[in-house]
C-alpha cells in the first residue's frame, strides 16, 4: 500500500462497501485501451471479483508483459482504482456506459486512458524479426546461481563452427522486461541477438527477475541486485566450452547501461563493454533533462516546462530522501500544493495538473515511485565513479535524437569518467537519425517508438559489429 494512503485504508475499505458488490460487479471483466499519445503503449485490465472483493492483473502487449499482479483494486465513489507496483502505476477511472471507463493513467505524470471492453489479445511482426530457419543454433535454457539463489529463464544463441567464440550478455533497460526486450510490438534484443550471432558472437538474452522463467521479486529489487544478476550470467557463460573465456563482454541498453559499469568495475574477466544510450550524468539531472524533453515532444510549450522541470527537481529530491517515509511524503505534498498555489493556471492546465484531483492522482503515484526501494538507489546514482574503473575495450553509442537519454549531455558525461579513469580503450559514437531504441525517426517521440517498421538500425548494428571485429576477435 502506498505509505500516504495507509491512515487512509480504513476510510478507503469504508467506501468501497458503501457503493456495494453490483457497482463493484459493473467493473467485473477485460478492458482494453491505449494511452493517449501518438500510437501509444496498449494496456489491459483483467478485472475478477471473488468473495466480494476484486482483483487484476494487467497486460502491456506491445512491451511483451502479461499477467502483471494488480496490487491494489478497489471500487468507490470515484470510480475504479488499481495499482501496479511492478510498473510503479496507477489507473483511476469511472464507467461511462457498460463497456467504457474513462480514467486517468499515471505514471510520473497523468495520461487520459479509455478503456473498452475486451481482452486485446493480438500480435505483430516486425520486418527484423529473426525467423526460421536460422543460421545459428538456439538454445532455450534455466541455469541456477549459487550467488543470487535465484533461476535464470534464458536464450542463448550459438553460431555454428567449433569455436570458441567471444560472448556477451544484453542488459535490459528499465522496468520489468522479458529476455527480448519486447516493447510496442518491437523485440530490440531478439533483433541485436540475430545480428551478432550472425556475426560469430555468442549471445545471452535474459528474461528479468519475476518475469517468464526467471524467479526473485522485481518490486524489491535495486540495479545492485540486477548487477549481481548479470554477473551470475557471466558466471554461466564462462563454463560454456564454446565460450571464449577472454573475450566475454557485456552489452548494455538505458539502465542496462548504466548496470554494466556496476559489473565491469568489480571484474577483471570481462574482455569488453557496449553501452547503448547509458547514463553519463548523474541520474537525478539525467531525469530532468528526459522530462523536459519528453514535454517538449508532448507539445508542452516551453514556459510550462521551465515551470516544471525546477519543481520536478525539488520534488523528487524531497520524496526519494531521507529513511522517514511519512515525512518524505508530508514534505512533497507540501511543497507541491505550494507550487501549484502560486504556479500560472495556464502551466497547471498544459500540465494536466490543474485540479487538485490531478495532482492527487500524480502525487499518489510518484509516492509509490519515489519510496520504491529501485527508484531511490537509482535516483542517487552516479555514473561516473563506476565508469571511470572500467579498464576494459569500450564501444559507447547514442542516438542524437534521443530524449530519454539525451547523447550530449551524457555522451560527455561518459568521455569525461574515461579520461579520469584512463583508459584509452574506449570509442564513443553519436550517431544522426537514432532515437532512445535505436530506431531511425521521423517525429522522435517516445509514442513513435511503435510505429516505425525499423527495430535496430542496421547502422548502429554495423558500428557494433564492426567494432567487436576490431576490438574484440
Amino acid at each position: 500500500m502506498l505509505y500516504l494512503l495507509k491512515p487512509l485504508l480504513p476510510f478507503l475499505l469504508l467506501l468501497a462497501t458503501a457503493t456495494g458488490f453490483s457497482q463493484q460487479n459493473q467493473y467485473v471483466g477485460d478492458w482494453q485501451g491505449k494511452l493517449e499519445l501518438g500510437p501509444g503503449l496498449r494496456i489491459v485490465f483483467h478485472i475478477r471479483e471473488a468473495g466480494g472483493k476484486l482483483s487484476a492483473t494487467a497486460d502491456s502487449p506491445d512491451q511483451g508483459a502479461r499477467g502483471l499482479k494488480c496490487d491494489t483494486v478497489y471500487v468507490n465513489n470515484d470510480g475504479l482504482h488499481v495499482e501496479l507496483r511492478s510498473a510503479r502505476a496507477a489507473f483511476v477511472g469511472k464507467l461511462v456506459n457498460d463497456s467504457v471507463i474513462e480514467g486517468t493513467f499515471t505514471q510520473g505524470m497523468p495520461v487520459q486512458l479509455i478503456l473498452t471492453r475486451g481482452s486485446g489479445n493480438s500480435s505483430s511482426k516486425r520486418p527484423q524479426d529473426p525467423i526460421s530457419p536460422l543460421p545459428y543454433r538456439a538454445e532455450e535454457l534455466v541455469f541456477s546461481s549459487p550467488a543470487t539463489t535465484l533461476k535464470y529463464g534464458a536464450t542463448l544463441t550459438i553460431p555454428p563452427g567449433k569455436g570458441p567464440f567471444p560472448a556477451v550478455v544484453l542488459i535490459t533497460g528499465s522496468g520489468q522486461q522479458n529476455r527480448d526486450e519486447e516493447m510496442m510490438g518491437h523485440r530490440p534484443f531478439a533483433v541485436l541477438a540475430d545480428g551478432l550471432t550472425r556475426n560469430g558472437i555468442i549471445v545471452m538474452r535474459v528474461d528479468d527477475r519475476g518475469i517468464g522463467g526467471s524467479t526473485g521479486d522485481f518490486t524489491k529489487s535495486t540495479s545492485e541486485d540486477f548487477a549481481a544478476d548479470v554477473s551470475a550470467c557471466v558466471d554461466y557463460l564462462a563454463k560454456r566450452p564454446e565460450v571464449k573465456k577472454s573475450a566475454i563482454g557485456l552489452i548494455g541498453h538505458s539502465e542496462g547501461g548504466m548496470i554494466a559499469p556496476i559489473v565491469a568495475s568489480k571484474r577483471k574477466d570481462l574482455g569488453f563493454v557496449v553501452l547503448l544510450a547509458a547514463p553519463g550524468i548523474p541520474i537525478s539531472q539525467l531525469m530532468a533533462e528526459q522530462t523536459a524533453a519528453i514535454l517538449r515532444s508532448s507539445g508542452v510549450g516551453d514556459s510550462a516546462v521551465k515551470a516544471y522541470i525546477p519543481f520536478y527537481n525539488q520534488f523528487m529530491k524531497t520524496l526519494t530522501s531521507g529513511e522517514d517515509s511519512l515525512a518524505a511524503v508530508t514534505g512533497a505534498r507540501q511543497y507541491m500544493d505550494n507550487w501549484a498555489s502560486v504556479t500560472d493556471s495556464s502551466v497547471l492546465r498544459q500540465l494536466q495538473l490543474n485540479s487538485p484531483m490531478a495532482r492527487l492522482q500524480m502525487l499518489n503515484t510518484l509516492v509509490s515511485v519515489g519510496r520504491n526501494p529501485w527508484f531511490r538507489y537509482f535516483m542517487a546514482f552516479e555514473p561516473g565513479p563506476y565508469l571511470s574503473k572500467m579498464k576494459m575495450k569500450v564501444l559507447a553509442l547514442n542516438g542524437d535524437r534521443d530524449i530519454q537519454v539525451v547523447a550530449e549531455s551524457n555522451m560527455k558525461g561518459i568521455r569525461d569518467a574515461f579520461a579520469a579513469g584512463g583508459n584509452k580503450g574506449t570509442t564513443t559514437l553519436i550517431l544522426p537519425g537514432l532515437n532512445h531504441l535505436f530506431q531511425t525517426c521521423t517525429k522522435c517521440t517516445v509514442p513513435e517508438y511503435g510505429e516505425l517498421q525499423e527495430t535496430f538500425s542496421p547502422i548502429a548494428m554495423k558500428e557494433i559489429n564492426e567494432w567487436i571485429n576490431r576490438n574484440v576477435k
